[in-house]
């Protein structure tokens, strides 16, 4: 099980081409993108973590919880000395709230990780509407200016103001969702620490052209 957060430094930092040298963003795992199941424990890890909710019901549904409680535990392993005094906030799914496919994955890991501890996991960045995941799609993936524009803070859970976050999601790629958070949390919170964790960074292929968007 992986325990110690790896850190996306100059030399991985070109593979995810939104993040800039002042970003604090760390991984657990490398995913293979295409790959499918048999391409790594990780890709498995990562492809029953994002089944569909309209699984739900069937004989795959178990193996998403099963992926949840293990991303959590991996998490709150790997950051141990890092969550006393912090709020964790998920990145919002493709799908807003009131969509039947609206996935909470994040969510659930992030009250495992947050559970007796004096971290505060808090769902404070919401999409206003639904949107195809950006992964699914065979255009040019969206900026972070045109993702954080769908995005708002649920006032009710802004106090009290976070000062150090960790923004939580399941597959760094580009970066643009950590960066749309990041701008949205940093205008409403100018000077709260906001750092990045990722279960997995999308590793390129060799002579992979880059990612466009």
């Amino acid at each position: 099980m992986p325990s110690l957060l790896r850190r996306i430094d100059e030399l991985l930092r070109p593979d995810h081409w939104y993040l800039e040298p002042s970003d604090l963003g760390f991984f657990l795992r490398e995913y293979t993108k295409g790959g499918g199941y048999q391409a790594s424990e990780t890709n498995q890890l990562i492809l029953n973590l994002k089944k569909s909710p309209s699984l739900r019901g069937t004989s795959q549904w178990k193996y998403k919880g099963i992926a949840i409680r293990r991303c959590a535990n991996e998490l709150k392993s790997a950051l141990a000395k890092y969550l006393d005094g912090w709020t964790i906030v998920p990145i919002p799914p493709s799908k807003a709230r009131d969509d039947p496919e609206y996935d909470d994955r994040l969510c659930q890991v992030g009250q495992i990780l947050c559970a007796e501890t004096s971290a505060r996991f808090c769902e404070l960045i919401v999409q206003r509407t639904t949107t195809p995941a950006d992964h699914l799609q065979d255009s040019a993936r969206r900026t972070p200016d045109l993702i954080a524009a769908n995005y708002w803070i649920d006032e009710a859970l802004a106090a009290p103001e976070p000062t150090h976050v960790w923004i939580i999601d399941d597959v760094l790629t580009t970066g643009a969702h950590f960066k749309a958070v990041q701008q949205v949390l940093l205008q409403r919170f100018p000077v709260a620490k906001v750092c990045g964790v990722f279960i997995a960074r999308r590793a390129p292929l060799p002579d992979e052209p880059p990612v466009n968007g």
